[in-house]
């Protein structure tokens, strides 16, 4: 079933009510044994995961999700939105809910599903994101799977001072991976630095949107900062001259997390059937 949209009748100009209705769902994912969210010919990913388990409960032959955005491959959401479309409507709500979480792997994880306006749209309705990069500096095996080893010296102050200057620009190209297909490079950022937490670094940038790689390949080039291997000077150079080869190696995508969804209440307001 490929996503719809209302119905309009011909017949006396009125509008059909549709039969399908749309939902929405709350995960989140470990990333380690997935290409991404997005379904790929040959690889594994969660939304094939999310769309094989929904159409064994629905018993419809194609159910087509859409998430609020695409992780890269490896990469982790401790906060997920996604959409479907329903061709009957669910009875019971937290019967599929208790089901899902049962059929799913065991490292997706289901908070919540409701029934939602039919034009309500998981991806175009979100008006913020924001993610977090990990990193430790000392060997720990309890958070190798979800942060980047780096045991280098980096000067954080630097690094902030950097992360600061993004807040001055909107146009991003420089840190776009090519042929990433995006119709623009212009992001409205709003947070973007540095915490120490002991031997831990985190790294928090919240925009309206983001480009692809644009998290990782922003990290890299503030480690490039951090190890003295780039000048602030240089760094402002790199993102005003929006060529994606000028700035540093993406970080490894392991210490990425899509972290928060930000909706307008009324947009994913649920309905009391």
């Amino acid at each position: 079933m490929i996503e719809q949209e209302n119905t309009i009748s011909e017949s006396n100009n009125a509008v059909s009510a549709p039969m399908w209705k749309r939902y929405f769902m709350h995960i989140s994912y470990d990333g380690t044994n997935y290409h991404g969210w997005q379904r790929q010919l040959n690889s594994h990913s969660v939304q094939e995961e999310i769309e094989s388990a929904l159409r064994k409960l629905l018993r419809q032959e194609r159910v087509v999700s859409v998430g609020c955005g695409r992780t890269d491959s490896g990469v982790h959401a401790r906060d997920f939105y996604l959409h479907f479309n329903a061709e009957n409507p669910i009875v019971s709500k937290e019967e599929i809910f208790f089901k899902l979480n049962m059929m799913l792997p065991k490292d997706i994880g289901l908070f919540g599903l409701w029934q939602v306006e039919n034009l309500a749209h998981a991806r175009f309705d979100a008006t913020e994101r924001s993610y977090e990069y990990h990193i430790h500096q000392q060997r720990d095996p309890f958070i190798e799977r979800f942060s980047t080893f780096f045991p280098w010296p980096l000067d954080i102050d630097k690094m902030n001072e950097a992360s600061q200057m993004l807040l001055q620009y909107t146009d991003f190209a420089a840190f776009c991976k090519s042929g990433g297909g995006q119709k623009t490079t212009l992001c409205d950022l709003r947070e973007a630095r540095w915490e120490v937490n002991g031997y831990k670094l985190i790294f928090h940038i919240t925009a309206n949107r983001f480009l692809r790689n644009m998290v990782r390949a922003i990290v890299g080039t503030l480690i490039a900062v951090g190890r003295g291997k780039m000048s602030l000077d240089e760094f402002k150079a790199i993102v005003e001259g929006g060529k994606r080869l000028q700035a540093g190696d993406s970080a490894a995508p392991q210490g990425l997390h899509l972290t928060r969804i930000v909706y307008p209440e009324e947009k994913i307001r649920a309905i009391v059937a």
